[in-house]
């Protein structure tokens, strides 16, 4: 009697909450339209600015004021994570004092399975600038194939659409020549970095 409880419960479950492509998603791919996600409204004006969004409740990938996003998948429970966040520091400083780039590539951390409270304390003790978006539920990890951390995404925003260009797991090797391989990669044009 109990099992078949069980097992009416369970198809009553999948008739009322079907499974839908957040929990079946694969990692994304260089060259496919990016699955756009749904992202928190910044709180901090900084951050705010620099990704030059529209005042609302949440936000898209190809509503940043950018050509190419660079999304970190990281928790800060991972240790490469850590020892990488310096190097991802050097990464936005380098975009940042590029008069050629600045404005053109923005960075954005996904904080897979980290409350608002686990992101501040990562951001905090690495001296983290660019936004960190908590993703305590893993909603965000789910739609982007739960990859382990820290995985790396360039995005191309093309109008309504953006498109994936890089995408891979773990620590970039030499910040410089990382930045080069974004640029000659996403194919946005840049006078100041030489490929």
């Amino acid at each position: 009697m109990i099992r078949f409880f069980k097992i009416a419960l369970l198809i009553a479950s999948v008739a009322i909450f079907p499974f839908t492509e957040v929990g079946i998603a694969n990692p994304p791919e260089a060259g496919e339209v990016f699955r756009q996600l749904k992202l928190p409204f910044p709180e901090k004006k900084e951050h705010r600015q620099y990704l030059g969004v529209k005042k609302g409740e949440s936000f898209l990938i190809r509503d940043i004021e950018a050509d190419v996003v660079i999304v970190e998948v990281l928790s800060m429970y991972c240790p490469f994570c850590q020892v990488e966040a310096p190097k991802v520091n050097e990464l936005f400083s380098m975009i940042q004092s590029d008069g050629n780039l600045n404005g053109k590539v923005k960075i954005i951390g996904i904080a897979a399975g980290n409350s608002r409270y686990e992101a501040e304390v990562f951001t905090q003790k690495y001296a983290v600038q660019f936004p960190v978006f908590p993703d305590a539920d893993f909603t965000i990890h789910k739609m982007l194939g739960e990859v382990r951390t820290p995985y790396f995404i360039g995005i191309k925003n093309e109008g309504k659409k953006s498109r994936v260009f890089y995408s891979k797991l773990g620590a970039f090797g030499d910040t410089g020549d990382f930045l080069k391989q974004l640029i000659s990669m996403s194919e946005i044009e840049n006078q100041g970095v030489s490929k």
